[in-house]
Formats: structure tokens, C-alpha cells, sequence
């Protein structure tokens, strides 16, 4: 892709989640691979910026916003500054669709993952399988150097596996099975799993955004 501008663009993630900025760092790698630009986290500016208290949505599309006007409130932007905020999460359908946008605080934000799965596959234990559907959810929200946000909604779809399965990833990964695929996003490759993964497309489509802003 030929890009309108060539100078450096500069992305600052809402994130302190270490999977994620990776992911995001790769992908952009990929999206930006003829143009200069630079991530940044909020640990590498020093911004003291508490994105569990502004997580007050009840949509993901409204805790993206939330999370990026706060990012864009600590730091001037400069010329080529894009604030990028996620939220994501895992919608089951026998459940409700639980987590949904509270699956960074399922059971306490302190419960480490394995709990969690555990206790879902409980919940789902006499679930026949065609009615286990599921779907990793992302909205990524972008705060362009005029302060305009633009969001961008991606979704990929599966269902909950019978036990966890792989160690790749992070979160819920290893129970969300992917039948085109035949694994949990947990047993994908790096490579595989940014393809597919609702993170993935929800990035590019914002990286390309920010690309031709």
C-alpha cells in the first residue's frame, strides 16, 4: 500500500497488557511495513493513567472511547499522535452472552485465567455442543491528533471447548475452539492467530485508518 504521507506516525496503545501490545506491535509491523512509525505504551511515556476506573461502559464500543479520551487527556499530541484503545471480550451464548464486556473483571480482575476457564466449563458442562457458539468481540476506538474518534468493530466466531487446550496466546484463548481451523486460538501459530483473530482485523482496519488519516 502507498501511503498519502510518509513522515513518522506515532501510536500511543491505552495498554498495559503485555499479549496485547504484542500483538498490536506485530500487526503494525506488517500494516506499516513501508512507512515509519512507532508504539508506544503507557509504561514508555510514564502516563500515570488508571484505565480500570474509566471502564465504565456498557459497551465495548463505549469503554474504547472511554479509554482513549483519558490516554489523549494525560499527553499533548503532537501532529502525527493517534491515541489507540481497545476493548474486547469473550460472548458466550448459553450464557447470556457472559463475559461480554466485563471479561477483564470475570470473577476479579486478580483471578488468574485457568480459574476462569475452569469455572465456565462448569457452567457449560451439559451444554451439547452445536449450542456452545461463541465469539471473541474487539472495538478498537482511535483519537486522531484533532480529537476526533473513529471506532472499528471485528468479531470472530467459535465456541467453547470441551477442556483448554494449547499455550499459546493469552486470556481465554485456550477454550475458544475455531472449527475452520480445528484448534483454540491458544494452539495457532503467531502468524495464524493475527489473521484470524477479532483483534487482528479490528487493528488493521484502524491501522489503515491512522495510515491514510
Amino acid at each position: 500500500m502507498m501511503w498519502l504521507m510518509s513522515k513518522l506516525i506515532n501510536i500511543i496503545i491505552a495498554s498495559r497488557n503485555a499479549g496485547k501490545m504484542a500483538e498490536i506491535k506485530d500487526i503494525a509491523g506488517a500494516v506499516f511495513c513501508d512507512r515509519p512509525y512507532v508504539v508506544l505504551s503507557l509504561d514508555d511515556l510514564c502516563l500515570n493513567v488508571d484505565l480500570e476506573a474509566v471502564e465504565t461502559g456498557s459497551t465495548f464500543e463505549e469503554n474504547a472511547v472511554l479509554k482513549a479520551r483519558a490516554v489523549a487527556s494525560a499527553v499533548s499530541l503532537g501532529s502525527d499522535y493517534f491515541v489507540l484503545a481497545d476493548d474486547s471480550g469473550l460472548e458466550i451464548d448459553a450464557l447470556g452472552g457472559e463475559p461480554g464486556v466485563d471479561s477483564a473483571n470475570y470473577m476479579g480482575r486478580e483471578t488468574p485465567y485457568d480459574v476462569r476457564h475452569e469455572r465456565i466449563l462448569e457452567l457449560m458442562a451439559d451444554v451439547p455442543e452445536k449450542q456452545r457458539a461463541a465469539r471473541f468481540v474487539c472495538v478498537i476506538a482511535v483519537m486522531t491528533p484533532d480529537f476526533g474518534v473513529k471506532t472499528f468493530r471485528a468479531v470472530v466466531d467459535g465456541r467453547i471447548a470441551a477442556k483448554p487446550a494449547g499455550g499459546g496466546g493469552f486470556g481465554y484463548d485456550p477454550i475458544f475452539f475455531v472449527p475452520e481451523l480445528g484448534a483454540t486460538t491458544a494452539e495457532l501459530s503467531k502468524e495464524q492467530k493475527n489473521a484470524i483473530s477479532h483483534r487482528g482485523k479490528a487493528l488493521r482496519m484502524a491501522l489503515d485508518f491512522m495510515g491514510s488519516f
